[in-house]
C-alpha cells in the first residue's frame, strides 16, 4: 500500500530516529566515562549523556559525515563546559584535597557543603576499560579511571581539565582540541603543559601507577580484609595496611594517615555501628566491597557504604568510604540492593575473580 503524504514524514523521522540510536548507542557507556572524568560525579555524568544525546538528536540532520565518535565527544565536551560553567564550584574532591591529615576521630558532622567526588561502577566500565588506548595518549583506560586521577584532574581549571582529557586520555591532537574547544593549537599546548604541571605534584613519576587485577596473593588479602571488617577485628585490619596508607570517609572531611591514625578511627567508627556484612564489588576498576550495616539481630542488612581500596603488592594502601547516606542512589547505581538478604551462608567472592 502507498504511504500518504501526511504519514511519510512520520516515516522519515522514525528512519531517521532509528539510524541515531544504531550508531550512537554503541559509544554511550564510554561517553558516560568521559562526562564522569570531567564533572566527578556519577549521577552528573548520568545527566550530562542524556543532554548529550538529546542534543545529538536534535542536530543529527547536520551531521557532516566525519568521525560520528568525535562529533559525540564534542557535543560531550561541551555540554560538560556549560555545567560546570554555570556552577559556583568547580571541582569535586577527596578529604586529602582540603587539608592535613587527622589524628583523632571526626567531633562534628559531615561537610555536606563540600562537593565530594563519587565512586564509579564496574559495570559501567564494561567493554570499554580494556580497550588499547590511543597510540597519542599518556594514559591507559586503566590509570585515567582510578579514583585517585580523577580526584587529581578535578582540581584543574575546566579548560584545562578538557584539554588533559581530550588529549592525554582520548589521544586527540592539540589541533583536534583547539578545533573544539576555540583558540589556537599554541593555546591548548600551553592549557596542556600547566595540567601537566599540576598532576605531576601527585604523580612525581609522571602517571598513576599501574593497576592490575588482583593477584593470587592480593586475592587471599582482599578475603582477610573482608573477614577482619565483618568480624571487627581490629589487629587483623590494620595488619593489612601500609605503613602510610591512608583513610577517608566522604562526606566527613578528616583523613586519616599511617597505621595508628586508621586503627585510632576505625575503633570509633566500629563503636557506632552494628553488624557488618561485606559484598564484594569493583569502583574505578579497582578492588571495592559494599558495606551493609544491621542494628542488632533479626534487623535488616541496610546499605551503609562503599569501601573503595587501593593495593599495592601485598597490602592496602588507600582506604575511601562512600556513605549511600551521602549520595542516595550509590548502590542502586552499583546494581545493588537497599536492603540484604539474611544469607549468611552464601559464599564469598573476592573482588576481581
Amino acid at each position: 500500500m502507498a504511504m500518504t503524504t501526511a504519514e511519510r514524514p512520520h516515516h522519515e523521522a522514525s528512519r531517521a530516529s532509528q539510524s541515531f540510536e544504531q550508531r550512537a548507542e554503541p559509544f554511550r557507556r564510554e561517553i558516560k566515562l568521559h562526562c564522569y572524568r570531567m564533572l566527578g560525579s556519577l549521577h552528573d555524568a548520568e545527566d550530562l549523556v542524556q543532554e548529550t544525546y538529546l542534543r545529538a538528536w536534535r542536530s543529527f540532520d547536520g551531521f557532516d559525515g566525519g568521525s560520528f565518535r568525535a562529533w559525540l565527544y564534542r557535543i560531550a565536551t561541551n555540554a560538560c563546559l556549560n555545567a560546570l560553567e554555570s556552577r559556583k564550584r568547580t571541582q569535586r574532591l577527596l578529604p586529602d584535597q582540603l587539608g592535613p591529615s587527622a589524628l583523632q576521630p571526626p567531633d562534628g558532622g559531615p561537610a555536606t557543603e563540600v562537593a565530594w567526588l563519587e565512586p564509579y561502577p564496574h559495570g559501567a566500565l564494561e567493554g570499554i576499560v580494556d580497550e588499547a588506548p590511543n597510540p597519542e595518549a599518556r594514559y591507559t583506560a586503566r590509570e585515567a579511571v582510578q579514583l585517585a586521577f580523577v580526584a587529581a584532574i578535578q582540581q584543574l581549571p575546566p579548560r584545562q581539565r578538557a584539554a588533559l582529557m581530550l588529549c592525554d586520555v582520548l589521544g586527540w591532537a592539540a589541533s583536534e582540541a583547539a578545533t573544539l574547544l576555540g583558540g589556537s593549537t599554541v593555546s591548548i599546548n600551553s592549557a596542556l603543559q600547566r595540567a601537566r604541571e599540576t598532576l605531576a605534584k601527585r604523580y612525581p613519576d609522571g602517571r598513576p601507577l599501574v593497576v592490575e587485577r588482583p593477584s593470587a596473593a592480593q586475592q587471599t588479602l582482599l578475603g582477610r580484609y573482608l573477614r577482619a571488617w565483618e568480624g571487627h577485628d581490629l589487629d587483623g585490619f590494620v595488619a593489612l595496611l601500609k605503613e602510610d596508607a591512608t583513610f577517608a570517609m566522604p562526606p566527613w572531611p578528616q583523613w586519616y594517615a599511617g597505621r595508628d591514625a586508621i586503627r585510632t578511627v576505625t575503633a570509633w567508627a566500629w563503636k557506632l555501628c552494628g553488624g557488618l556484612r561485606l559484598v564484594p564489588t569493583t569502583a574505578n576498576g579497582q578492588p571495592a566491597f559494599a558495606a551493609y550495616e544491621r542494628a542488632g539481630a533479626g534487623a535488616q542488612w541496610k546499605a551503609h557504604c562503599i569501601h573503595a581500596l587501593t593495593l599495592e603488592q601485598d597490602r592496602i594502601s588507600g582506604l575511601t568510604l562512600f556513605f549511600e547516606s551521602a549520595g542516595p542512589g550509590l548502590f542502586e547505581a552499583f546494581g545493588l540492593p537497599l536492603v540484604l538478604a539474611d544469607d549468611l551462608d552464601a559464599p564469598h567472592v573476592v573482588p576481581g575473580k
